[in-house]
């Protein structure tokens, strides 16, 4: 199954008859405006508490996690590095810059940030060097938030590298051992038992399910986490629900008994709530936002290993009936996507009076097509299953579905680096019409930090510099290797050792 390259395409309007004969509703402009008078340049009222801040455009650079800190969770200077790109980019909003870890048994790899005391400071150091980066450029200071995190299912202790692993692998040790993980680690933590999941982290007994008084101490770390983010002068706080990670999974926690799981959407929407008050008592003076995935899908997998050992694309795993174990997926036919609970958290969010909202999907565990919408697989994923461009279309569609739902939000919409050169004509018809209040950037930002800043001014695409969604900057981490993009930005391309994934 091969789909066109977008690159390939090269005009707008081929553009759109690609997207048509996919029956992916997209809205795209002729021609990509530059400052003022584009809706991207327009700026935007981010509400904080007790203020309103102004990010100077609707550009945001999405958080990402990052694999170059030091052991004990600290900045290192390739952590600078990429902090000091997102200052230049020109983005008005930077949404938390990458994932950090709200204590140490929640970092999704021994080499993410980690916010304590003791690495506080140096966390709000690249908040610093953020503004000073965007002075330098000339661009005004962008509005900048710290994504906190708990990555649970994913969690991976430090010290220990993982090779890269197929989709399917049980990661469990050799033995088997009850409450152990990946090569003898320690079992990461869960919201839940999940009968598809459970044995590629090495979770066998309910030893790894948080107890109701842990997730007590959980909230604990989230209010401290954002205590130290408000010291630090960070605007707000994302509260992380999304990918898989800790929070997104108690959406989905059905099978789950006590006070923080069952049936009922509002059990299991307790302890984000919690989180929310705890955040707002220990620290008033921050702003808080959710960065939600607004649906999932059953696992997937590699149908066949194709001509080559290339991955086949990728098909839902055999899955049991009913399928109580997604948040956004119809529990009895769980390949489609239910609207309900979704819409109805956004609601929640909104009576809660968060009015800021990072759209997403999906996990990057599992069904990475639906998260990050990509023409080559990570070495651990599978083929696209579709053409990217459907999944773009599903994506911003959320988006803009979740607007249309919470008109007084504001909403950042996400999957737009698959769009390549395409992406200011449609970002700024999506802008215009409404579909989302600002369009957010991730794996881009890697390979040309200085996009966001070229199309306000009405610079031509360095072509050479935009993501073609690789995967590298996701297969070279699973092999442990430092956060980068290896394909384009001749730093990382040329680190010692690193051999790229077979096409």
């Amino acid at each position: 199954m091969t789909f066109p390259r977008l690159a390939a395409l090269r005009t707008v309007a081929r553009f759109r008859a690609r997207c048509a004969a996919l029956g992916a509703d997209l809205p795209c402009d002729d021609a990509a405006q530059s400052a003022p008078a584009s809706p991207l340049a327009a700026p935007l009222a981010v509400a904080l508490p007790g203020r309103t801040a102004s990010a100077a455009n609707r550009f945001v650079v999405q958080p990402m996690e990052g694999w170059d800190g030091t052991e004990d969770g600290l900045p290192s200077d390739l952590t600078r590095r990429r902090w000091g790109n997102f200052g230049r980019s020109g983005a008005g909003l930077i949404w938390g810059g990458e994932a950090v870890a709200v204590r140490a048994d929640g970092r999704a790899n021994p080499h993410q940030l980690l916010l304590n005391e003791a690495t506080a400071s140096a966390i709000g150091s690249l908040r610093k060097l953020v503004l000073a980066t965007a002075r330098e450029a000339g661009h005004p200071e962008p509005v900048i938030g710290l994504q906190l995190t708990h990555s649970g299912r994913w969690a991976r202790v430090p010290q220990v590298r993982v090779a890269c692993p197929g989709p399917e692998a049980d990661l469990s040790d050799g033995a088997g051992a009850p409450g152990r993980g990946p090569l003898g680690m320690p079992a990461p933590r869960v919201a839940f038992r999940h009968p598809l999941l459970d044995a590629r982290v090495g979770v066998h007994d309910d030893t790894a399910v948080l107890s109701d008084d842990e997730v007590g101490i959980l909230i604990g770390d989230f209010a401290a986490a954002a205590r130290l983010a408000q010291e630090e002068g960070f605007d707000f706080v994302d509260i992380k629900h999304c990918h898989g990670y800790l929070l997104h999974e108690f959406l989905a926690a059905r099978t789950r008994s006590g006070a923080y799981g069952g049936t009922r959407l509002g059990e299991r929407t307790r302890l984000l709530h919690e989180i929310v008050g705890a955040v707002r008592t220990a620290a008033p003076r921050i702003g808080i936002a959710v960065r939600l995935s607004v649906f999932d899908a059953v696992p997937h997998r590699p149908a066949e290993v194709g001509a080559g050992g290339r991955l086949g694309p990728g098909v839902p795993v055999d899955y049991p009936a009913p399928y109580p174990f997604g948040f956004g997926v119809d529990v009895r036919q769980p390949t489609t996507i239910d609207w309900d609970e979704p819409l109805a958290v956004v609601g929640q969010l909104r009576a809660a009076g968060i009015r800021l909202l990072n759209v997403t999907a999906g996990s990057p565990y599992y069904v990475p097509h639906l998260q990050r919408p990509a023409l080559f697989p990570p070495c651990d994923g599978y083929a696209p299953p579709e053409d990217p461009l459907v999944g773009v279309a599903r994506l911003l569609d959320a988006a803009r579905r979740v607007k249309v739902a919470a008109r007084e939000m504001t909403v950042v919409s996400t999957g737009w680096t698959y769009l390549q050169e395409f992406i200011p004509h449609v970002a700024q018809a999506c802008v215009r019409e409404g579909w989302c209040d600002a369009v957010g950037l991730g794996r881009l930002v890697l390979s040309y930090p200085e996009m966001p800043a070229d199309v306000l001014a009405g610079r031509p695409l360095d072509r050479k510099r935009l993501c073609r969604t690789f995967s590298d900057c996701t297969s070279a981490p699973r092999r442990g290797f430092v956060s980068g993009c290896y394909p384009l930005d001749p730093y990382y391309g040329n680190l010692r050792g690193y051999v790229r994934a077979r096409r």
